[in-house]
């Protein structure tokens, strides 16, 4: 699953975590990463994310497997001397020390001459847009300038790797789009190598280069944003990476690239093989919200399905259709808020259309069709 290249600069080889010696919280992971890349560790709360980051950092024991930087074993090296960034949720900043200070105090701990550390407090602020903030102490910012100041004080000993647990997860939804922002700005701006948690799919797909999504302990895909959208590797990818419907279906039948199955209220459906096999006795159709239409001008080999309208949401740009297809699935469909949009009653009937190309057939299986974004 994770490809091998020269220039790889973070590797993770079958790593695993067990705290009682019995269960495995981290199942033989394994990661690559090159120099450079921003790389968001996904998935539901409990997935093992986290406790990966804290391996990287040396805050947790790796039970076995190995982690090396640019070629370095850090496995059994100190967290104060793997020279790395942390970034974390709640700032941990030192609330009796000035914005400066912050800044300065992991540069003192290393010894640098007090010249070279106002010159990089002073460059550093300006970086995070708070000149003329070093005064200040942590309890007279706002929630996003405390993150800024975090932000920086993690950056200015210009470690090559950065960990990111959770940083905008206290933030508003607002304030969490501009420090997305800045903190994908100063990654292209300064070329460090991040490696960021988050539960929040939006985030990850707006900011990293690739990103591995978990689930229980494993790595269920590794891949790029548009990678990870449009050809997810599994039912539980395809949940809970953007919005999805995962439709049941019977007696799949594999017929090359596509598979063809039934509906349990009739009807038939075609698709491309996510990962069915010739065996598998039912499977789940995967498809994408924005690929569902109303539209009746369809092609041949389209797939159709009879539906009840149930509601309809309002999101301002977009809007989302609730129905309900005859064996009591529900459906969503998004379609944007222009003067196409259509209207219906409730229980009124209609047909759902969208390309056999547009949706994937995926093995029913309990540990990977349950996308719950926690």
């Amino acid at each position: 699953m994770h490809e091998t290249n020269e220039g790889e600069f973070l590797k993770l080889t079958n790593v695993k975590k067990t705290y009682d010696q019995k269960t495995l919280i981290i199942k033989n992971f394994t990661l690559h990463v090159r120099k450079g890349e921003f790389i968001t560790l996904l998935g539901p709360s409990g997935s093992g994310k986290t406790t990966v980051l804290m391996m990287l950092a040396g805050f947790e024991n790796v039970t076995s497997g190995s982690i090396t930087v640019n070629g370095r074993s850090i496995t059994k090296i100190a967290p104060y001397n793997r020279n790395i960034g942390m970034v974390f949720q709640n700032y941990a900043l030192f609330p009796h020390m000035t914005v400066a200070d912050n800044l300065a105090y992991p540069l003192k701990v290393r010894h640098v001459p007090q010249r070279q550390i106002r010159e990089r407090v002073a460059r550093h602020l300006k970086l995070v847009e708070l000149d003329g903030f070093d005064g200040r102490y942590p309890g007279q910012l706002s929630g996003g300038q405390r993150q800024r100041v975090a932000l920086a004080r993690a950056l200015i000993f210009e470690p090559a790797l950065v960990l990111m647990d959770e940083p905008l997860g206290a933030l508003d939804k607002k304030l969490r789009e501009q420090m997305q922002f800045e903190i994908t700005r100063l990654h292209r701006q300064l070329g460090f190598t991040v490696i960021y948690v988050t539960h929040d799919q939006v985030e990850a797909l707006t900011m990293s280069s690739r990103i591995a999504v978990f689930n229980n302990g494993v790595v269920q895909q590794y891949a790029s944003p548009d990678e990870l959208y449009e050809h997810p590797a599994n039912a539980f990818v395809a949940n809970f990476v953007g919005e999805n419907n995962l439709i049941p279906a019977l007696a799949p039948m594999i017929d090359g690239d596509l598979v063809k199955a039934n509906l349990p209220g009739g009807g038939n459906i075609i698709a491309r093989n996510g990962d069915c096999d010739a065996s598998d006795q039912q499977c789940i159709i995967s498809i994408r919200p924005e690929k569902l239409t109303f539209k009746a001008n369809n092609q041949p080999g389209d797939n159709q399905v009879a539906a009840k309208f149930m509601a309809r949401h309002y999101v301002g740009d977009f809007i989302r259709y609730f129905l309900a297809l005859p064996d009591g699935s529900r459906v969503v469909v998004k379609t944007l808020n222009d003067a196409k949009a259509p209207e219906f009653t409730e229980g009124q009937p209609t047909t759902v259309i969208w390309a056999a190309t547009d949706c994937l057939a995926f093995k029913t299986n309990a540990d990977t069709a349950r996308g719950e974004h926690t």
